[in-house]
């Protein structure tokens, strides 16, 4: 997954990141904006969880995606 594709069609992968992670909110999408190191300090802080355990829930919904890179 290419995150400089995220990045530039946000909008349409915002769906994707709300349906993963529910706790995230609008504000925390908006800041984020497909940046995914901002991805993953909000994980932390929605989730209570560490950096490494956002690292790797990151990296699964990447592996889940892998074929959305050309089409959000």
């Amino acid at each position: 997954m290419n995150w400089d594709i995220i990045e530039g069609n946000w909008k349409q992968y915002k769906g994707k990141v709300r349906e993963q992670w529910g706790d995230l909110t609008d504000d925390h999408l908006d800041v984020i904006a497909g940046k995914r190191t901002i991805l993953a300090g909000k994980l932390q802080e929605a989730y209570g969880i560490t950096r490494q355990a956002a690292e790797d829930q990151i990296r699964r919904f990447e592996e889940s995606n892998k074929d959305s890179d050309s089409k959000p």
